[in-house]
């Protein structure tokens, strides 16, 4: 009998990407639920009743839920193609670690950057930049954050790659200046067809969050 895997996701979500890129990765076939956030469904409701939050994966019948468990999950179950996970314990807390701080440090900032204004807006960009900057400290002279082979703590980060223009554009400053190694891996991560095919378009992105201020009255 085949797996049915089911993702419930919402196409800006930074953490819903991970486990489209993830499941694209192992070359997994799944059914996309688009969720819609002011209206959830009964099945996310029912599959994630503690945070009611997506992305959800729906693995024959069993939730899993929180973006970075799921990919964890992702890469114990279906281990015979595309590891993202170091073998080496030691690596693999190095990983978890970093897309932990990237959870706390990186969203936060972008959280300040919008809907914010003034003040903290620029306390959000100079918070932002200096996290970027930390980032392009561990991945240094290497391909891929954990060396030669996509993985893990690349998927926890580039997924925020979708949400960089409108930080940009919000925020009017470029990345690129600040952080150029780390656009310069970016640009490899997204030579993969199973991120390229799986991050939401960055113009989208920002038109989405002008749709929302306007929702939110923010000027």
């Amino acid at each position: 009998m085949a797996d049915e895997v089911i993702l419930l996701d919402a196409y800006a979500s930074v953490f819903g990407m991970r486990v489209r890129v993830a499941l694209a990765e192992k070359g997994i076939k799944y059914e996309y639920r688009e969720e819609d956030l002011r209206n959830k469904s009964q099945l996310l409701l029912k599959m994630n009743p503690v945070h009611k939050k997506i992305p959800v994966l729906i693995h024959n019948g069993k939730p899993v839920c929180e973006s970075l468990i799921i990919v964890h999950y992702i890469d114990e179950v279906w281990k015979d193609k595309a590891p993202l996970l170091p073998s080496d314990p030691y690596q693999r807390a190095q990983a978890r670690f970093w897309a932990d701080f990237i959870d706390k440090k990186l969203y936060d900032a972008i959280r300040k950057i919008w809907p914010a204004k003034g003040e903290e807006q620029e306390a959000g960009k100079k918070e932002f930049i200096e996290v970027l900057k930390v980032l392009e400290g561990e991945l240094g002279g290497k391909p891929y954050f954990m060396g030669e082979r996509f993985g893990f703590l690349d998927i926890a980060l580039i997924t925020f790659y979708s949400w960089f223009h409108a930080c940009e554009t919000l925020g009017n400053f470029n990345i690129e200046a600040e952080s150029p190694k780390l656009i310069s891996w970016a640009k490899r991560c997204l030579q993969k067809e199973s991120v390229s095919k799986s991050l939401a378009d960055p113009k989208k992105v920002y038109e989405n969050l002008l749709e929302m201020e306007k929702r939110l009255g923010v000027e």
